[in-house]
């Protein structure tokens, strides 16, 4: 049986056509929206991305390199397809960071926003840092906290951090009062998540990979050991709540 228990696989929607554009990934992410029912927790964290790349590409923003940085937004959103897609084939080699989310998505008592960070946690402290490394490689170009590529990133961060804040609110609404009177335990979990604070990470996680890339093996161990702490991290994210 397909890990996707309810409803179809997600594996035809991702890998029908190449993924090149921002707009190729907003239409991606907008088919998984489709597809995804109430239900599923996976629904939560791509509403949030989807809402989150829709105002990337429509804010006027004078970047500095947008090439290299519609290249990274592009790069990071494989890696969550390439995610969905690994969970269809053989959950047990999936990436430890999204099993947390991929594994609880029809669990009860959890709530649409704990699925949507526990989304966004495994998505930006582990891809993140690989897809700025990919793209830089690309580039041939240095991640490097004195550069117009990292400056831009940074450029990112007002834009993420209202778009996320508004979705948050709405997949909140309603809900948090009732916790608060019984377990009182969603608050909680919104308060210890900050996007910026996690792209930060990211990126000096990244520049750290850059140093490692020529010694794969202690690359290797260095990704492994984040993805347990992003695999730790979530499934406190995703304790039941409701």
């Amino acid at each position: 049986m397909s890990p996707n228990i309810i409803g179809q696989s997600l594996a035809p929607i991702i890998t029908t056509a190449p993924i090149t554009t921002i707009s190729d990934v907003i239409a991606v992410m907008q088919k998984l929206d489709q597809a995804l029912g109430d239900h599923d927790g996976l629904k939560w964290f791509n509403l949030l991305y989807l809402k989150v790349t829709e105002s990337v590409q429509n804010v006027q923003v004078n970047w500095e390199d947008p090439a290299w940085l519609v290249r990274l937004d592009v790069v990071f959103a494989q890696l969550y397809f390439d995610a969905i897609v690994a969970w269809e084939q053989n959950p047990a080699a999936a990436s430890r960071a999204w099993r947390p989310l991929l594994q609880a998505r029809q669990r009860p008592r959890i709530a649409p926003i704990q699925f949507a960070l526990a989304g966004m946690n495994a998505h930006i402290n582990h891809d993140l840092p690989l897809a700025v490394v990919k793209t830089c490689t690309e580039f041939k170009i240095k991640p490097d906290e004195q550069t117009p590529q990292h400056r831009d990133f940074q450029r990112v961060n007002p834009l993420l951090q209202k778009v996320e804040g508004e979705v948050k609110s709405f997949l909140a609404t309603g809900l948090v009062g009732a916790i608060d009177q019984s377990l009182g335990r969603v608050d909680d979990v919104i308060a210890i998540w900050n996007i910026i604070k996690a792209r930060d990470t990211a990126w000096n996680n990244a520049e750290v990979l850059w140093h490692l890339r020529q010694t794969s093996l202690v690359s290797k161990a260095f990704l492994g050991n984040l993805a347990n702490l992003v695999e730790l991290s979530s499934r406190g994210l995703l304790v039941p709540v409701l």
